[in-house]
This record gives C-alpha cells, sequence and structure tokens, in this order.
C-alpha cells in the first residue's frame, strides 16, 4: 500500500461523541512509552502526524487520522499510565473499552509490544481481554533495532506462550521499528488486506 495521504481528523474523549464510523478504522493500542506515535508518523510517512512525547501518557483522547481518504488510523491512549489520577485512569479504560468492544467501524486492532522485554502482565492482560472480547486483533513487536534479532525472536515467542494459555492458534505478529522502518510495508500491506476484505 502507498500512502498518498494522511491527516489528523478529530478528536473524542468518549466513543458516545465520536462521528458515525464511514471508512474502516484500524486501532493502534499499546503500553505507554511502546513507541506508537513515532511508529505512526512512520507508517504514514510524516514526521510529526502523531504527537511525540517523552513523558508517558501523552494521549489521552482518541485521535482518528484519515490515510488516503480511504480508512481511518485510530491512535487510542495507552494502558498502564501510573501517573494519571485514578479516576482519570479509569475513565480511560473505559472509554478505550467501549470503544474496542461496541465501535462498528473497528476493523482490526494492533497491540504494539515493546520488544526489549519479556512478556509484561499488563500487556498478556489486555491481549486476554481482547479474546474474550473476540476483537480481532494482531500483535506488533516494536523498537526492533534497539535488539538482535534472535533476542526479539526470543521474547516475541515467551509472549506467544504465556499467550497460548487463553488464545487458540497464534495470533499474527509483526516486528517493526520507527527509527529504519523495519515492519512499515508489512504493516501496511496487511491493512490494505484487511481492508479489501472487510
Amino acid at each position: 500500500m502507498k500512502i498518498t495521504s494522511a491527516r489528523f481528523a478529530t478528536s473524542f474523549d468518549s466513543v458516545e461523541s465520536c462521528p458515525p464510523a464511514e471508512l474502516p478504522e484500524f486501532a493502534f493500542i499499546g503500553r505507554s512509552n511502546v513507541g506508537k506515535s513515532s511508529l505512526i508518523n512512520t507508517l504514514c510517512n510524516q514526521n510529526s502526524l502523531a504527537k511525540v512525547s517523552s513523558k508517558p501518557g501523552h494521549t489521552r483522547l482518541i485521535n482518528f487520522f484519515v490515510v488516503n481518504e480511504d480508512w481511518c488510523l485510530v491512535d487510542l491512549p495507552g494502558y498502564g499510565y501510573a501517573r494519571a489520577p485514578k479516576s482519570e485512569r479509569n475513565r480511560f479504560n473505559d472509554f478505550v473499552a467501549d470503544y474496542l468492544e461496541f465501535r462498528e467501524g473497528l476493523t482490526h486492532v494492533f497491540v504494539l509490544i515493546d520488544s526489549r522485554h519479556e512478556p509484561q502482565r499488563i500487556d498478556v492482560d489486555f491481549v486476554t481481554w481482547l479474546v474474550e472480547k473476540a476483537v480481532p486483533f494482531s500483535l506488533v513487536f516494536t523498537k526492533a533495532d534497539k535488539l538482535k534479532a534472535s533476542k526479539i525472536a526470543a521474547n516475541r515467542d515467551l509472549f506467544l506462550t504465556a499467550l497460548s494459555e487463553y488464545v487458540d492458534g497464534q495470533p499474527a505478529t509483526w516486528i517493526t521499528s520507527a527509527k529504519d522502518k523495519t515492519g512499515r510495508l508489512d504493516l501496511l500491506n496487511a491493512i490494505r488486506e484487511m481492508k479489501a476484505g472487510h
């Protein structure tokens, strides 16, 4: 898939206020500081489409970006941000869960996992919740430029093993790096295929 245009469309803080879903939506979510904004910018061939912050938890809204005037990339707030007040964290969790469970236009969820780490309980729990709710998803292992390929593969396999108790079969996985664009075309081609079958 070639990206010819990508633009910020709108932001919302609740599912109820989101506009009707007129285009297929592909959501990106992950633990805070997983490199989500950087990956979104890399996918869309732009430097500042999604705001990159050194402070985790920067995304606190559901952000919609229209790509090629043909599909929506949805940037969801990261989970596991500890510095927000508890009431605010709970609100984030509620409206993100509502979006993932009930949004009619949602086609697929890409769950971002930091490839540098062995399985984190918060990631496994989140993916297990997606399985329980029958939300289609795949796993995107980020920051691949930070480790040797063998270590990345080992961490990926450990994560899949941790999931095997809850998931029948294995979800699709992608290895990516926003820095050197590893996996960019693979992800975009996957989106194209999913969109065609939508």
